[in-house]
């Protein structure tokens, strides 16, 4: 490794929730610097889980679009993944698990990638439908993180190959 690594930053909460994670989130939305355009983006998608809270499709005890969001994230994040490492003259796909920073690094590109992947509908409707789909453990990220899962639980036999 050349130089120093690059030191962790702390990132500020946003200004409507005060959550770090939201902010998180708005940051891996923006493209192009266009910090104003990927909030208006989330804070939309809020709104949109909000009122279906409100008219009932989405059960009561979520009483607000932050816990949605968190219970939605939280189950798209992988526990364990898998890393390819060469041992011997073969490239053998290594179970390992997934650590704190990645978990949402993850589950934050498969929510944004399976949103972005429908067509059709404004960003902010496609996020939220994704948000609760995940929530009800369905749709796309949770498919994703189900494959990752798969995966790591077939190659469970090479996982000595971790430790070495």
């Amino acid at each position: 490794m050349r130089g120093k690594q690059a030191p962790k930053r702390k990132i500020k909460p946003d200004s409507k929730y005060n959550s770090t994670l939201v902010a998180k989130f708005i940051n891996y939305i923006m493209e192009r610097g266009k910090k104003s355009v990927a909030e208006q983006i989330v804070y939309d998608c809020f709104n949109i889980i909000d009122d279906q809270i409100k008219s009932g499709k989405i059960a009561k005890e979520n009483e607000n679009a932050l816990n949605v969001f968190d219970l939605a994230v939280k189950n798209v994040s992988p526990q364990i993944e898998v890393k390819s490492k060469r041992v011997g003259g073969g490239n053998y796909q290594i179970p390992i698990p997934v650590r704190g920073e990645r978990k949402y690094y993850l589950a934050f590109h498969w929510l944004i990638n399976a949103a972005t992947s429908k067509k059709g509908r404004p960003m902010a409707k496609k996020l939220a439908d994704e948000l609760i789909a995940a929530l009800n453990n369905e749709g796309d990220a949770i498919k994703k993180k189900n494959d990752v899962h798969r995966m790591a639980e077939a190659n469970r036999a090479f996982a000595h190959f971790a430790r070495g």
